[in-house]
């Protein structure tokens, strides 16, 4: 068993380090650049989206001291003068921020966070100023892809914010550091009680024989820390969805092992009897015909399996955006950020290559777009059913990989939330209060409440009606005199009391990108394109 356990975990690390490009990335650098905190932050006559359902109200004034709402008060009706007299008064010392007109949501969370890879050339300050730059207070790091130790450091330094940066949720890999030595339960329990008493805030699994499986998450519950799990099909026959969700892990990746849930005529996916899971043109191809292979929507099996789930309180966070390219992708490619805020090295990246994680574009044709559409008719589903039902939907990015650009890819996954079925209020509670709720902070940070952390996000156009207001790119509009203009883009991502210029931020970004091209001469071509 020793030897077969081993071999399989050998192949769970590779991937592993495909994913996470685990040399770390360069640090985050020492500075500040926000405004504040102050003693007293009172912001000025915004419309309250306020994370928890409930629809548009405004003007309100919200008033922060010591990085905690303290205020939140409604100063008028919309259209009509404010009365200030009747407005909370600035102390002295205290910062007015006039946000009239403009909207204020809870700080975003992204569920799913790499902080830059190696092998992409994606530093920590190019990763965080997108995050930032796009409204993301708080990122769960699945992997800890540049090492435990240091990940905590960034996580410390966010914490007193002497960097630029989101709060940082560390879930280690589970066996990072020692996997050729975990081949019995009591192995997988030791590991996962060291890496408690190292700091991290939880266990990031790709899977692993089921005897492992169930005795890390039994210590990692008993441990009271939370779990997520990119259910690999190095393991997923033998350990799907639901063995994990009734072994105790609190959340699943992307969508794989769940179809596996759901099948009721087979127990494994149809492979064909070429496939070679190494081959990642193999790999993403067949994974786009798995939906079509589990229990229809709605059947029997289908609800068992749904139902379950939801009793066990599970969470879904299903990355929608990073498959995108799968269903076209044309698109993905040709995204209008890409010229301005994408690395060279990460373009380098994603072009088609036979080991780059993610970039097996050997030859995408209309045959896979056709599958991995009706693939995501399925998923979400799924996805929206589960919601409708009571379960907890979250919004995570998995950014740096098949075209998906930190920041950005989080805003396209809110619009898939959306295409899926999800009301705009119901996509920003998903990017907010239930990411808070699934990392167990619902108690300071997802929602605009009294006690609650100062994690904002103000822009200048309604989200509600356009979510492409939240791309740093902005959306274009056709004003009533016929000009054309660009208008949104996050106007202020305040976190833990401290104002950031969003815009500013991305501004950084560029700069990173054109002094990078000019040091390499680089110029993004599509792939195969000669001069």
């Amino acid at each position: 068993m020793q030897l077969t356990f081993k071999s399989i975990f050998t192949a769970f690390v590779f991937l592993f380090l495909c994913i996470s490009s685990i040399a770390q990335v360069q640090k985050a650098p020492e500075k500040q650049e926000g405004e504040g905190p102050f003693n007293q932050l009172i912001i000025r006559g915004i419309t309250l989206i306020n994370g928890n359902g409930a629809p548009p109200r405004g003007p309100i004034d919200i008033v922060v001291e010591d990085d905690k709402i303290v205020k939140i008060a409604v100063v008028g009706n919309p259209g009509v003068k404010i009365d200030d007299d009747a407005r909370p008064t600035l102390k002295r010392g205290g910062k007015e921020l006039n946000c009239e007109g403009m909207y204020l949501l809870p700080g975003f969370i992204d569920m799913h966070g790499h902080i830059g890879g190696k092998a992409q050339g994606a530093d920590a300050e190019y990763v965080f100023k997108l995050w930032m730059g796009h409204g993301i207070t708080t990122i769960r790091d699945p992997s800890c892809g540049n090492g435990l130790d240091w990940v905590l450091e960034h996580k410390k330094k966010s914490e007193k914010n002497t960097i630029t940066a989101p709060r940082i949720k560390a879930y280690t890999v589970f066996g990072q550091g020692s996997y050729d030595q975990i081949s019995t339960a009591d192995a997988a329990k030791e590991w996962v009680r060291d890496n408690a008493k190292k700091g991290a805030d939880g266990i990031k699994f790709f899977g692993a024989p089921p005897e492992i499986m169930a005795a890390a998450l039994e210590e990692n519950k008993k441990l009271e820390l939370r779990s997520a799990c990119h259910h690999a099909q190095m393991d997923v026959a033998r350990w799907n969805v639901l063995h994990s969700a009734r072994a105790g892990l609190t959340s699943m990746e992307h969508w794989y092992g769940l179809p596996e849930a759901l099948f009721n005529d087979r127990t494994v996916q149809n492979y064909p009897v070429d496939y070679n899971y190494q081959n990642e043109q193999h790999r993403f191809k067949e994974a786009g015909r798995l939906w079509t292979q589990a229990a229809a929507p709605y059947s029997d099996h289908w609800n068992k399996v749904m139902d379950e789930l939801l009793a066990l309180d599970f969470t879904l966070d299903p990355t929608f955006n990073i498959y995108e390219a799968n269903r076209d992708l044309m698109r993905a490619r040709r995204a209008e950020w890409h010229e301005e805020y994408t690395m060279p090295s990460l373009w380098q990246f994603y072009m088609p290559s036979k080991i780059s994680h993610g970039s097996y574009w050997h030859f995408w044709g209309t045959e896979e777009e056709v599958d991995w559409r009706k693939n995501y008719d399925l998923w979400m589903t799924f996805i929206n059913e589960y919601k409708n039902r009571g379960g907890r939907v979250t919004a995570g990015s998995d950014s740096g990989f098949i075209f998906q650009l930190y920041g950005f890819a989080y805003v396209r996954e809110l619009e898939l939330l959306r295409e899926a079925g999800f009301h705009p209020l119901e996509v920003i509670r998903s990017a907010t209060l239930n990411g808070a709720e699934a990392l167990g902070m619902a108690d300071q940070i997802g929602s605009v409440e009294v006690g609650k952390l100062a994690d904002f996000v103000i822009v200048e156009e309604n989200p509600l009606k356009n979510l492409k207001v939240l791309y740093g790119t902005g959306t274009i509009k056709l004003t009533e005199e016929n000009e054309i203009v660009r208008v949104g883009g996050v106007k202020y991502t305040i976190k833990d009391g401290i104002i950031y210029d969003a815009k500013q931020l991305l501004e950084d970004v560029k700069a990173m990108v054109r002094a990078s091209k000019t040091r390499d001469d680089f110029e993004i071509k599509q792939p195969g394109m000669k001069e």
